[in-house]
């Protein structure tokens, strides 16, 4: 069943606009500026709502001062004419009102993700007719806002369109390729209908494709709305992402359910739906998010940022501007935000810089012989002060030594993948976080292991699913 549901607040406009020659439609009055600050990234659980392109950019700060809300998701970006991605439609990726916006919103720790297509307007695959144009509007976006995360609101017929899908699929996992040489991370997010019992089997293939390219998928995000009939909207929002966890490990087969549920993102239509005997309330989203923090969603999200407050009258009719539904200002935004941060990890204290030691007999995380070379491996071995067992805990959650990065081999995710040496390239085979006393890696959701368990000198570093045993128990640099 399709979901269509307006996104745009005047779309018939955009059909008088010009196909254009090449590169950057500006908004009236606007003006291109500079590309955007980088960002820091999100954690392992957080919500970012839908914020509409068309509405003003200060919604973002408005937002995190009442809420402490700092993500969000930009929507839309769409075809302004002639394979030309725009804000809209009509806007910039560069518009200076909304890079300002971007960079206040990533000077206070928050970030965005742009969001392309959506249930109006033509997201690039279907405008663009070859990988190669189709990759350099994705890179113009990519590039003018500093981006590493990535949405794609796949719905309606272009849903059923397999060439674009396919041709999607292609041109990002070689761009997840090219910005890897650089150094660089890029997250992919699909954004896909859903019924209470899971995925359609369309959605399904869009997936399928996207596996077979290589397409490292971050996330599958649902849209828990319009399902055609009155019902409990918080039981079958929970009730699809139940059918999805189900649906990810038959295409995913070696990723835990721990990683399963990583994978999901959750995003209703608050208050009154296009269906509108389907109303998502404040009670509903109380629910969505005690299920999403406590089985770890990585990502709750709504449609949309501008109806998160009462209308005059509630109606029990959908709006633009509001939600239909009790409430007070920016209260779904406030009570999604509960889960952000979560996932039981927190990235460790940065600059430390000194020895690891493991709570087997007080050795040492050591690099064999001290070598530097790409795929030297990383051990126990008795403390001796060397720079081999000399650790600088990165601002990026990375662990530094000889200088090189602490990394997972071929960026693997299996029980037992060995941890070795590697020049630091940003990927989250490189990245850490905290769980207690245990070192939780971003790329498998595994910790930082003691082969064996043994302690004894030359023991391999490996990561294992997390138990808590002493050869999981770390002491970082302070």
């Amino acid at each position: 069943m399709r979901r269509p549901r307006p996104k745009l607040k005047a779309f018939g406009a955009l059909l008088a606009t010009p196909t254009l020659a090449a590169g950057i439609l500006f908004a009236a009055g606007g003006t291109a500026h500079a590309a955007a600050n980088p960002g820091p990234g999100f954690p392992a659980q957080y919500a970012a709502p839908y914020a509409e392109v068309w509405n003003s950019p200060s919604a973002l700060t408005t937002v995190r001062n009442a809420t402490g809300l700092k993500y969000f998701t930009l929507a839309f970006v769409i075809d302004g004419g002639g394979c030309n991605a725009t804000f809209n439609g009509d806007t910039s990726i560069t518009d200076g009102s909304w890079t300002s916006a971007i960079n206040t919103l990533r000077g206070a720790g928050g970030d965005v993700i742009a969001s392309f297509g959506g249930a109006s307007g033509s997201e690039e695959a279907l405008a663009c007719t070859s990988v190669s144009a189709l990759e350099t509007q994705y890179k113009r976006v990519i590039d003018g806002l500093n981006l590493t995360r990535l949405d794609f609101d796949i719905e309606g017929s272009a849903l059923d369109n397999t060439t674009a899908n396919d041709r999607r699929n292609t041109a990002l996992a070689d761009l997840q390729q090219q910005y890897a040489a650089q150094g660089k991370k890029l997250d992919i997010d699909y954004t896909l209908p859903v019924d209470p019992s899971g995925l359609e089997s369309n959605a399904i293939s869009l997936l399928n494709n996207a596996k077979s390219h290589g397409v490292n998928v971050n996330l599958v995000n649902i849209m828990t709305m319009d399902y055609g009939g009155s019902q409990d909207m918080g039981n079958a929002a929970i009730s699809a992402a139940q059918g999805l966890h189900t649906q990810l490990g038959q295409i995913w087969t070696t990723k835990s359910s721990a990683q399963l549920w990583a994978m999901e993102g959750n995003t209703p239509m608050i208050g009154v739906n296009d269906t509108s005997s389907e109303v998502f309330s404040t009670s509903d989203a109380t629910d969505l998010a005690n299920f999403a923090k406590s089985n770890g969603i990585q990502e709750l999200s709504f449609w949309s940022l501008g109806r998160d407050k009462a209308c005059a009258t509630n109606g029990g009719t959908t709006q633009d501007t509001c939600s239909g539904t009790p409430q007070s200002a920016w209260q779904f935004s406030s009570t999604f935000n509960g889960i952000t941060g979560g996932g039981g990890t927190t990235p460790p204290p940065t600059g430390g810089t000194g020895p690891i030691t493991s709570g087997y007999a007080g050795k040492c995380v050591d690099v064999a012989s001290a070598s530097s070379a790409n795929g030297a491996a990383v051990q126990l071995y008795d403390c001796n002060g060397t720079n081999a067992q000399t650790w600088t805990v990165g601002s990026d959650g990375s662990l530094q030594a000889l200088g090189k990065c602490m990394d997972v081999t071929a960026a693997g995710t299996a029980n037992g993948t060995k941890v070795q040496l590697y020049d630091c390239n940003g990927t989250s085979a490189q990245k850490w976080s905290t769980s207690g006393s245990t070192l939780v890696n971003a790329g498998s959701g595994r910790c930082l292991d003691a082969t064996g368990p043994s302690s004894a000198n030359g023991t391999r570093l490996q990561i294992w699913d997390c138990a808590g045993g002493t050869n999981q128990q770390w002491a970082l640099p302070s």
